[in-house]
């Protein structure tokens, strides 16, 4: 009751009802940003989405250890947990967790055909997978044939993926190279404007520049919708 609870009020809630429903199992949505400016805390914020809902979710790391991405769970958890006094708060985050992997690779020698490789070792191993995120990805050193096996793995197992990537641009095409962008049905980024950082739908499904009033929250760093 309490993981449910919890559930209800991740900040994906808010994120979903401004972006028409978010991101559909078997499709691939991107965060992009300038460095520094939170697309981890997003990232993580989709894969403690998965995690409350009670599914398996692989987070792949091409940046930080897995200290530091241990790290970002348990700050954007305790946010969250916060909205809601829960006796057992611990408890259910310890539950809850129990279905993260946590996966460090060196883009330069793992590519995402690779990555695909290992989520269907899982699979085989008897973890279904349900959420992937991705963070850090190069786009310079992703070939179309990686991505595109990566949205044939998503679409087959009916996983949500969510990557990140950093660039400064803050208009579609500026997201990822012309050949990989029709390959993500969601494209959020982040930007900051007088000391607010304010998170734009660029595109979702078929729509594009969806207009919200979504940003990261200064403090929690959690997706907001509070002007």
């Amino acid at each position: 009751m309490a993981k449910q609870e919890l559930y209800e009020r991740s900040p994906i809630r808010i994120f979903d009802e401004a972006a028409n429903g978010g991101l559909k199992a078997g499709e691939l949505g991107l965060v992009t940003a300038k460095k520094g400016l939170g697309k981890t805390s997003v990232l993580v914020q989709f894969g403690m989405d998965t995690l409350l809902n009670g599914k398996q979710l692989v987070h792949v790391s091409f940046n930080q250890h897995s200290e530091n991405v241990i790290s970002w769970y348990d700050g954007i958890y305790n946010e969250i947990s916060k909205k809601k006094a829960i006796a057992n708060a611990a408890d259910v985050k310890e539950q809850i967790l129990r279905n993260r992997t946590i996966l460090n690779f060196n883009q330069d020698n793992i590519s995402l055909e690779k990555v695909v490789n290992t989520l269907n070792a899982l699979k085989a191993g008897g973890t279904a997978v349900a959420g992937v995120v991705i963070d850090d990805v190069d786009f310079s050193k992703v070939k179309e044939a990686d991505l595109q096996t990566v949205a044939s793995y998503a679409k087959a197992t009916k996983t949500k993926i969510w990557f990140s990537s950093t660039s400064a641009g803050d208009k579609l095409e500026d997201s990822a190279p012309k050949a990989l962008l029709p390959y993500f049905s969601a494209v959020i980024h982040l930007s900051s404007k007088n000391s607010v950082t304010q998170l734009s739908i660029l595109k979702m499904g078929k729509n594009t520049d969806i207009e919200t009033t979504l940003k990261l929250d200064s403090k929690t760093l959690l997706i907001t919708n509070n002007k």
